[in-house]
């Protein structure tokens, strides 16, 4: 993600991190390097501690980034702001087309968004497994990229573009794998199992694991597929009204004159 965006001519003044833990601290950095001058707003959306937060941010009070540079901000931003960064968040979302809803809030207009999320195709291994067991889903059913742009239109972005890539990971056991999806997110499955599992399930789950998952090329590990998408989109500038009479705030005016008729403002 954060490579692409060399292609992306605007500069963002603001930019908003959601949820970047789960995302990923490194992509943060690779962030800040980019836009070294840019204000950023730091949103953790699926956190039940904020203080979690300022505790992978904040720098110590002897480190030079704690007094030079742009602000590191843990709030909303009061303003929108020009790029939103969301790694690996929208697949968790209860309610994404409000998620998608929201972000194009938080942008001004001819702001961009950049988001990943998983696809489809995620888990795909593990999924008969369960099956064949007769226990409930592992995982909710993770959205196809083409669905997701038409949500990304249906909120008011333009221009959507849609990517994704299937990579296998490999693990040493079936402890290391188990532990690695706890790490991704929850099962938001409606008909996941309710209680506590017990050690006798958690065993017969190893052994599945180990049986099923066994890379034929790696015979000591276990593989996993993953879907990765990936999706960029742009906030057009409000189209007004064509009545008898039209009424315009003076941010509406201000919008205008700086869009003249003809010419697209797409940052990309």
């Amino acid at each position: 993600m954060e490579s692409r965006l060399q292609w992306v001519v605007k500069q963002p003044r603001q930019w908003l991190h959601w949820d970047p833990i789960r995302g990923g601290l490194q992509a943060h950095a690779l962030l800040a390097k980019r836009y070294p001058k840019a204000e950023c707003f730091v949103m953790q959306a699926f956190s039940d501690s904020p203080s979690q937060v300022h505790k992978y941010f904040s720098s110590p009070w002897w480190s030079v980034r704690r007094w030079v540079g742009p602000a590191l901000r843990f709030d909303a931003p009061t303003r929108p702001v020009q790029m939103l960064w969301a790694n690996m968040a929208l697949h968790m979302a209860a309610q994404p087309q409000a998620l998608i809803a929201q972000w194009s809030q938080a942008l001004e207009s001819d702001g961009f968004a950049m988001f990943s999320c998983l696809g489809p195709d995620t888990l795909r291994e593990l999924r008969p497994i369960y099956a064949a067991m007769g226990w409930p889903a592992p995982a909710h059913e993770f959205t196809d990229m083409h669905d997701w742009g038409d949500m990304l239109v249906a909120a008011g972005f333009a221009e959507p573009v849609m990517d994704m890539e299937r990579i296998t990971l490999t693990f040493s056991s079936p402890e290391r794998l188990l532990e690695e999806l706890r790490g991704l997110g929850r099962n938001m499955h409606v008909g996941r199992f309710q209680s506590l599992r017990g050690k006798g399930w958690l065993k017969k789950l190893h052994v599945q694991l180990q049986t099923h998952l066994t890379d034929p090329q790696q015979p000591q590990r276990l593989r996993l597929t993953f879907e990765i998408i990936y999706g960029h989109a742009f906030k057009p500038q409000p189209r007004i009204p064509i009545k008898a009479e039209t009424t315009l705030t003076m941010d509406e005016m201000r919008a205008a004159l700086k869009s003249p008729k003809g010419v697209k403002n797409n940052p990309f």
